[in-house]
């Protein structure tokens, strides 16, 4: 197996009233967090213990990219390519309201975004495995969230252009632990997405897509207030 180098991709009140201004912007344009925008799948776990942060570094170098900052696909010697990463429009947080309310000011429960990504593509006998790996944060809302909450999301490989093509899917879910904390990390190495090797020069349109898809999830318990 041949490695196309891993690329760079992007008081207690007043303490949860500043994290909240902070993606106040964010959430109002996602809203409650969207639906299922890159199509069908089953969710896989992808663990949420603080050893997959050091997964992460392991299989990245380290190397990293803060969401929004400008990146280019890696090209290797044999003009195979490692697409570069974007975050899908309107699937850059996932926000969940308390039980039927709207996720918006007082009820909303918690809301989650994504801070940084990785990548790394591997050639194997005509097709391309990827790792991608993603970083984010969870910030809990005024009326409480619970111990623990399930985090979905979908990557996809697009071709784009006219018509943008969905070339491959996958679903990956984090278990994130809340405790008593108002705003924790959480860190996925989502694997096993493989699609074939582009012919001529199609690899340079191709895209890594990746967002909060919570359609995905088979089902999700309803949330139970923090005391």
């Amino acid at each position: 197996m041949r490695n196309i180098r891993s690329m760079p991709i992007s008081g207690r009140t007043g303490a949860l009233r500043s994290l909240l201004v902070i993606t106040a912007a964010s959430l109002t344009l996602a809203g409650c967090g969207g639906g299922s925008m890159f199509g069908g799948g089953s969710p896989s776990s992808g663990g949420g213990s603080p050893s997959m942060t050091d997964r992460f570094t392991q299989l990245f170098s380290g190397k990293s990219t803060e969401v929004g900052a400008p990146q280019s696909p890696q090209t290797d010697e044999n003009d195979l390519t490692c697409p570069s990463v974007s975050i899908r429009p309107g699937a850059s947080t996932y926000a969940v309201g308390a039980a039927g309310k709207p996720a918006v000011g007082n009820d909303l429960a918690f809301q989650a975004t994504i801070t940084r990504t990785a990548r790394s593509c591997d050639l194997n006998a005509g097709q391309i495995s990827v790792k991608i790996g993603i970083q984010g944060r969870v910030i809990v809302g005024p009326a409480g969230a619970p111990a623990a909450v399930d985090v979905p999301l979908r990557v996809a490989v697009v071709q784009e252009g006219v018509t943008p093509k969905t070339i491959a899917t996958k679903v990956f879910q984090t278990n994130v632990q809340i405790g008593s904390e108002t705003s924790v990390p959480f860190s996925l190495v989502g694997e096993d997405l493989v699609y074939p090797v582009p012919t001529g020069t199609a690899g340079d349109s191709y895209i890594f897509y990746i967002g909060f898809d919570p359609q995905a999830l088979k089902s999700q318990a309803p949330a139970r207030k923090r005391r």
